[in-house]
């Protein structure tokens, strides 16, 4: 599930017609990506877990469907359709799914 568009016209997508959930772990799609940015869409099987990381980047979650916990620096985030959540680079974070979950990932540049 990865084909990427680069951004150099306009883009659209119907974001719930490109989720497909994996009998286990995780699928991702990148949808775009610029110089500036890189837009995911993940879509990861209920009672997936993965540990806990850091990313270079600004990032941002945008659930679609589902539902999961996001550990982010230390505070538990319920995700669920309509949350979003910036994570600065360098953040600590860990995500726990307890059904299968669809988020759209925004990476950017920090500057």
């Amino acid at each position: 599930m990865t084909s990427t568009n680069l951004a150099t016209s306009s883009f659209v997508a119907q974001l719930k017609e490109q989720i497909e959930y994996p009998n286990g772990g995780v699928l991702s799609k990148v949808l775009l990506k610029d110089n500036n940015c890189q837009y995911t869409l993940f879509c990861l099987a209920g009672g997936t877990e993965i540990s806990e990381h850091t990313a270079t980047r600004n990032a941002t979650i945008n659930v679609i469907e589902g539902k999961g916990i996001l550990t982010l620096e230390g505070e538990d985030i319920t995700l669920e359709p309509g949350v979003f959540v910036f994570m600065p680079a360098h953040a600590p974070h860990a995500l726990k799914t307890e059904e299968n979950l669809a988020f759209l990932l925004t990476l950017s540049e920090t500057k």
